[in-house]
């Protein structure tokens, strides 16, 4: 009978946290409306949403297993650039020896995958094998990864016109009955099946409890370092394809994938609700956030205002938002 009482409070809890979220939302989307209905009344504006917003906001939902976990990651936009580089790369010298672009795009993704993977092994590794501490070991791969695909890339790019008429593609960035970019389907479709590995799968639980509690999640059992090294592993995983969905939206991988994305995503997460301390986190609060943070500098210039503004909004967002939840937490 406790346990269902907790269970419940617990729920009870999570629910006022994601209707605080979802207020926020809510209130910044009216001030837009308020502000510009001639932008925020049609559909071109949430066309150009839904076809850039989803690139972090994967990732987004990936970094919310690991703060959720009690690590972060600095490292992802980096492993998002080199992986990128590697699809472009390989794709053009693949067409360049004349194989068949279907089979092409489809190598070139699992290289990507398979890279981004080992990014984040290396990651998991660094922390949980050498010990050291994931804000430390990742600001070291930031650096290494981005100077990787600087020395490998020597600052040109990639073209991928030549594969932009496959399957794949299509399957990736490609637009449902010309109105509804792939991606954004993608993101719906990964919100949901990251909120039932979450709240749905055991993995989900031993994430949350590694992340309230290192020494009980021991004693319970749960193999502490299989589970931080997976959740690196899945960062890795979703930089990686989130750098393909960025490089094949424009034809072309820029040198620079990835740079800009950091504090977008983690604003995102932290807007979201998941707690910065680890054992707590709504992947609900993660696509919200993803939307708020994603959608700001479109709806400033659009109410008028420079963008100039938008770094002092994003701030002033993300700490109203904490202070909400911090106030939430406190009456609890």
């Amino acid at each position: 009978m406790g346990k269902i009482r907790g269970a419940a409070t617990a729920r009870a809890k999570e629910l006022r946290l994601e209707l605080s979220i979802l207020g926020v939302f809510v209130g910044i989307y009216l001030l837009f409306l308020i502000g510009s209905p001639s932008t925020f009344t049609r559909f071109d504006i949430y066309y150009a949403f839904m076809s850039t917003i989803p690139f972090s906001a994967i990732m987004a939902l990936a970094a919310t297993f690991v703060i959720v976990s009690g690590e972060i990651d600095l490292s992802f936009p980096s492993i998002m650039g080199f992986s990128g580089w590697v699809f472009a790369k390989l794709s053009n010298v693949m067409i360049d020896r004349g194989m068949n672009p279907e089979l092409v795009i489809v190598l070139a993704t699992l290289a990507c995958f398979a890279t981004g993977i080992v990014g984040g092994t290396m990651n998991g590794t660094l922390v949980v094998k050498t010990r050291i501490p994931s804000l430390v070991a990742t600001i070291g791969t930031m650096f290494f990864w981005r100077g990787l695909v600087n020395v490998c890339g020597q600052g040109y790019g990639e073209t991928l016109v030549p594969i932009n008429q496959t399957v794949l593609f299509k399957l990736f960035i490609g637009r449902i009955s010309g109105l509804i970019p792939a991606q954004a389907i993608w993101m719906l479709v990964l919100t949901a099946i990251f909120w039932l590995l979450l709240k749905r799968h055991r993995f989900g639980s031993h994430v949350l409890i590694v992340g309230d509690n290192v020494e009980s999640a021991r004693m319970m059992g749960i193999r502490v370092n299989k589970v931080k090294m997976t959740v690196f592993m899945i960062m890795g995983f979703f930089a990686s394809f989130s750098g393909i969905l960025a490089s094949l939206e424009v034809n072309y991988l820029w040198p620079s994938l990835g740079e800009g994305y950091l504090l977008r995503t983690l604003a995102a997460v932290f807007v979201g609700g998941t707690s910065v301390f680890g054992g707590m986190g709504t992947i609900f609060g993660t696509f919200i956030g993803s939307i708020i943070i994603g959608s700001l500098e479109g709806g400033i210039v659009a109410i008028g205002l420079t963008g100039f503004w938008t770094q002092l909004i994003y701030g002033l967002i993300i700490v109203v938002s904490l202070s909400i939840y911090s106030y939430f937490r406190r009456r609890e």
